[in-house]
């Protein structure tokens, strides 16, 4: 079972909203006999904020599961509650990207394209913090917990189970001057790095690669557990966009295979880095 609050919220909202399906009822139809706002069943469905085992309970005797079905989901909706490292962090990760960092930590594969700056998960802290420096009016103090946040998030491509992270980055990215030459060469290093991890994959989209779907930077995340479906998570300055339609997460899967076959392959990829790298520490 996926290992994070957030991965089991979700499961628990995804198993609740396949029983009240099966059954042919809508929410306004449970609340009614539940004596609860049709709101609140909405909510426990689509897993936003926590469940009671209480309420689960309630649901389970409705719809009539089966005892070890009920217990399952009490303890989904138990195992819920609890917090994960990011939850300590208080502003440094909002409410809105929460979600994302506990899902990250749950996935066990990433599929993103980034084509401003070098993907998050990539990041040195001094490039990280020039980043953070001017998206934010922040004190240098907060600016450090966003960039120990970020760090922190790294950590999972190196634990003992880590998540097969496959990125794709527009070539642009590499010669974005951010902060300095110094820094930027560090940042191609760090990337170089990375890339040669067994479950890390990093190819570049070349200037010359031409037209390609204009979809925008995402990540496609996909859980070890074949009822968790894969999620299509996209960043906006203040918020942020969850899509789960299959319809939806197709089409951007699509886009990702069709972007990773325009991107160079990872060898010629890290030679282009090399390259870069060299032009930068000039």
């Amino acid at each position: 079972m996926a290992g994070s609050p957030t991965a089991r919220r979700r499961r628990l909202a995804i198993e609740l909203r396949k029983l009240r399906e099966d059954h042919g009822f809508t929410c306004v139809h449970v609340g009614q006999v539940l004596d609860w706002s049709s709101s609140k069943v909405n909510r426990m469905e689509t897993g936003q904020g926590r469940v009671q085992p209480s309420d689960v309970d309630a649901l389970c005797r409705f719809y009539g599961t089966s005892d070890e079905l009920r217990e399952l989901l009490k303890s989904l909706a138990k195992e819920s509650k609890t917090k994960g490292w990011w939850h300590a962090q208080g502003d440094a990760v909002p409410a809105w990207f929460s979600v994302y960092v506990g899902l990250e930590q749950a996935a066990s594969t990433l599929r993103s394209y980034q084509g401003e700056f070098i993907p998050g998960l990539l990041q040195t802290p001094e490039y990280a913090t020039e980043l953070c420096r001017v998206s934010a009016d922040q004190t240098d103090e907060e600016i450090q917990r966003l960039v120990d946040v970020r760090m922190r998030r790294q950590e999972l491509l190196l634990k003992a189970s880590p998540p097969d992270l496959w990125t794709v980055i527009h070539q642009s990215a590499l010669m974005h001057l951010i902060g300095s030459r110094q820094v930027m060469a560090a940042q191609l290093e760090r990337m170089l790095k990375v890339a040669r991890l067994r479950n890390v994959t990093v190819q570049v989209l070349p200037f010359d690669a031409g037209a390609y779907p204009v979809t925008g930077t995402y990540m496609i995340l996909g859980f070890p557990e074949q009822e968790d479906p894969d999620v299509v998570y996209r960043e906006g300055l203040t918020d942020s966009v969850y899509l789960e339609e299959p319809t939806d997460v197709h089409l951007y899967t699509k886009a990702f295979d069709h972007l990773r076959a325009l991107a160079l392959s990872p060898q010629r990829s890290a030679a282009l880095i090399r390259k870069t790298l060299e032009e930068h520490s000039r």
